[in-house]
């Protein structure tokens, strides 16, 4: 099977055909290409998906990831980070391995093509110009012939004429002779040429041209190998980054088989225990005893009357919210006694811990000038000794001012470890009471929150086993409040019986005003009116903030503190 013997006279059917190879041939780079263009289009969307759900550093979305749901959620970003790396890793190959080379491969072919084909034209313009001087000899052949024939029929019909002159008889035999010569030289040449030619053709037909052919052939062939090389790099080049994509893909499910449901329950705790105890019964009042009530000091809610909270916000008393625990405003004390007793012995464990580490960094750096400060001795010409020393002192002042602050906080972490309450059947069954150093004003809040509205709690000790209302001392605060802006709307989504000092009862699809939103202790402050306001569960309302009027309520905090 040769195209040489096949196709001898397809000469321009083969030139069509093989440009069509190359044709195929680019096109299938630009596949390729397209295809490249898509994995590192695919990448980069996977990077940045990745990327915006990666926890912000010093946020409290990154402290969130301490839970094995979440940590696992992080390692399936980190994992699809990887994996969109393998789709980069295929566009590289693609590119290097497909395309350059077959672009540089299409260059050449071009080039080879070319030349087949030009010396495929020559050597037909070689034997059109041998048939071109056969049709010439043949044609001067066959006029010289006819003229030797003329030349005869001239010079017979002089020597029969009697009135010739013998003369112009012998001229004309002359002219007759010469005319003959010159058809047989012609008949010589054209005899000669024509058995040229006959080799000419035959060595174009069966040497010249089916060898330009082959090559032509061969050049195709390695064409269609070469494109096909180039479909199974294709699919090799997938299938190579499967291995590390099915890692990715394991490691994800890894991820997802570390959550621990019951150690992330047992976080939440940690989280949010406040070291409290519930409290305990209400003692019994007996009114019909000539006797002076007195407020129980374990009483978490007011006297409810017939069962139904009445708001008061009328007046000056408008502000008058959680009254037995006064707002934190600003930055909270150093010794963390806004916080809860067991959320305090964390915050104080953790602070300790950070200045123990500081310390170490500290003694770590005076360690190494210390070192250096020898070396500096026993080889001066390396440095000098003195210079160091400035250091030094700065470095044990410094440690000496962090193990104060460790000794400061730990004696705090030590007082609180020692008032946090045993649970105890005794201390069940007492009357809502506190040991004495523990007694916080957190006992008159809500029944259903661990903390007031604004997160604050207060440790004041009280030796006291009644407590009563100091009006002086929390009324003031409260009466020269300003009434807080507007700062939005919200919707409620559920009833909700405010029976608590400070609370507000709302019905199912009412509108209110928002006058301070939810500051992580699940509690917004609304208003329904001039005169009634209070707190509901951020839960139960839909909250629509203007942004403009949270911007001048924050304004408006700032300047009050």
């Amino acid at each position: 099977m040769s195209w040489g013997t096949e196709l001898w006279d397809q000469f321009d059917n083969l030139e069509k055909h093989t440009q069509w190879g190359i044709d195929v041939l680019e096109k299938y780079i630009k596949f390729v290409k397209e295809r490249t263009e898509i994995e590192l289009s695919y990448a980069k969307q996977l990077r940045n998906l990745s990327k915006k759900y990666q926890p912000k550093k010093n946020s409290k979305e990154e402290e969130e990831y301490r839970y094995t749901s979440t940590r696992a959620f992080l390692a399936t970003l980190n994992e699809m980070n990887d994996y969109a790396g393998q789709h980069e890793v295929i566009s590289e190959n693609m590119t290097s391995l497909i395309i350059g080379e077959l672009t540089r491969y299409v260059q050449e072919l071009k080039q080879e093509r070319k030349s087949h084909f030009h010396d495929g034209r020559k050597a037909q313009q070689h034997i059109e110009t041998c048939w071109k001087q056969l049709e010439a000899s043949k044609r001067r052949f066959e006029r010289d012939c006819k003229e030797a024939d003329r030349a005869q029929q001239y010079f017979e019909k002089m020597d029969a004429d009697i009135n010739v002159t013998k003369a112009d008889v012998e001229k004309a035999r002359q002219q007759a002779q010469l005319r003959h010569q010159m058809a047989e030289d012609s008949k010589a040449e054209y005899s000669s040429t024509l058995q040229k030619f006959n080799s000419e053709q035959h060595d174009h037909y069966y040497t010249h041209i089916p060898n330009i052919f082959q090559k032509i052939q061969e050049m195709e062939e390695r064409r269609i190998v070469r494109i096909g090389e180039s479909m199974k790099t294709f699919a090799d080049v997938d299938r190579q980054v499967i291995p590390i994509i099915g890692k990715c893909l394991d490691e994800i499910t890894k991820a997802a088989e570390s959550v621990d449901h019951k150690n992330d329950s047992q976080m939440v705790i940690e989280a949010f225990k406040s070291g409290f105890e519930p409290p305990g019964d209400v003692d019994f009042e007996d009114f019909t005893q000539p006797m002076k009530r007195t407020v129980s000091e374990s009483s978490l809610s007011n006297s409810r009357g017939d069962g139904k909270y009445e708001p008061k916000f009328g007046g000056k008393s408008k502000g008058k919210l959680w009254p037995f625990i006064k707002k934190n405003k600003g930055a909270g004390p150093e010794d963390f006694s806004n916080l809860p007793p067991e959320q305090r012995r964390k915050k104080l464990q953790q602070k300790v811990d950070e200045l123990n580490k500081d310390i170490q960094k500290e003694m770590d750096q005076r360690d190494a000038l210390t070192k250096m400060k020898d070396v500096y001795i026993k080889n001066p010409q390396m440095g000098d000794a003195a210079s160091v020393d400035h250091r030094l002192s700065e470095l044990e002042q410094n440690i000496e001012k962090l193990r104060l602050e460790v000794q400061k906080f730990e004696g705090w972490l030590a007082d609180v470890e020692g008032r946090l309450p045993a649970r105890t059947e005794q201390a069940r069954r007492q009357s809502g009471l506190y040991e004495a150093q523990n007694t916080s004003a957190v006992n008159s809040c809500a029944q259903d929150r661990e903390s007031s509205p604004d997160g604050s709690y207060t440790e004041e000790q009280s030796q006291e086993t009644e407590m009563k209302v100091p009006a002086t001392d929390f009324d003031d605060e409260f009466d020269d409040e300003e009434p807080l802006p507007t700062i939005g709307t919200c919707k409620a989504l559920y009833t909700f019986e405010g029976q608590n000092e400070g609370t507000i009862s709302v019905a199912e699809g009412e509108m209110l005003y928002v006058i301070e939103e939810d500051k992580g202790d699940g509690w917004t402050r609304i208003r329904r009116n001039e005169d009634e306001e209070g707190y509901v569960p951020t839960s139960y309302v839909e909250v629509y903030l203007d942004k403009n009027a949270k911007d001048v309520y924050k304004s408006l905090q700032k300047i009050s503190e």
